[in-house]
């Protein structure tokens, strides 16, 4: 079997380790980080990648056709709805974001947020690929705005900028052992203090994006639409569904 997977850049490294063991051939594009600031922009891009595959344009790196795509992203703010393949089985697994992959299954992502809320949840690709909240962050969007707007408006939107901050009182870092994270870790130990947040690190799972990347697509957990269907935001515990 040949899969084409769409992943969020986030995930680089997790899936970089886990393809390496796939019991099947993986190609895979990274998508950027910040579309998931514009929803919209990352449906674009997401949809023109199918539509190029459905085209046959990748043949100049895979000349054999793949037997489905991946999509390597959850709901991520109903990013994913609308999407379709003319052509290819489409996969995409029933989670919100990929904190679900981070934390190895939905069971414990559900059960993570229920006991542990006001968590801003950090990783070594988050650190990576994001401009995660930070001392030299803030410092960052209160220069912008100084420049954009002057002092007394950009003081204004400092103060709505901490508004979310008083959201959270924790930074959690989810770590993988198989991953070298001293440095991502170390950050978000700084971010912490920072932003006086308590630090808790929390160990993840391969589990949820290894049965992924082998094709092991148990519908509780992953939608399968074929060739001309549409997902859906389902508003219940599976997240996405075929759009009726």
């Amino acid at each position: 079997m040949r899969l084409k997977l769409l992943a969020c850049k986030v995930l680089q490294r997790e899936i970089s380790l886990l393809i390496a063991h796939c019991e099947y051939f993986v190609d895979v594009t990274y998508i950027r980080q910040d579309l998931h600031n514009t929803p919209y922009l990352l449906n674009k891009a997401l949809q023109d990648e199918i539509d190029k595959l459905d085209k046959g344009d990748d043949k100049y790196t895979c000349p054999e056709p793949f037997d489905a795509i991946l999509l390597g992203y959850g709901l991520c703010s109903n990013a994913v709805s609308g999407l379709k393949s003319a052509a290819h089985l489409l996969v995409i697994p029933k989670a919100h974001d990929c904190i679900t992959f981070l934390l190895g299954s939905r069971e414990a992502y559900n059960q993570h947020f229920q006991d542990n809320p006001g968590t801003y949840w950090y990783s070594t690709g988050w650190v990576e690929n994001t401009k995660s909240p930070s001392k030299k962050r803030l410092e960052e969007i209160r220069a912008e705005y100084l420049e954009i707007y002057g002092e007394e408006n950009a003081q204004y939107l400092m103060e709505m900028e901490h508004n979310w901050v008083k959201d959270y009182h924790t930074a959690g870092f989810i770590n993988w052992s198989e991953i070298k994270s001293d440095t991502a870790r170390t950050f978000t130990k700084d971010c912490a203090q920072s932003l006086q947040w308590d630090y808790k690190q929390f160990e993840g799972r391969t589990g949820y994006l290894e049965d992924f990347l082998n094709a092991r697509w148990d519908s509780k957990y992953f939608l399968l639409l074929q060739p001309g269907e549409t997902a859906e935001q389902s508003y219940d515990v599976e997240v996405i569904k075929v759009k009726s």
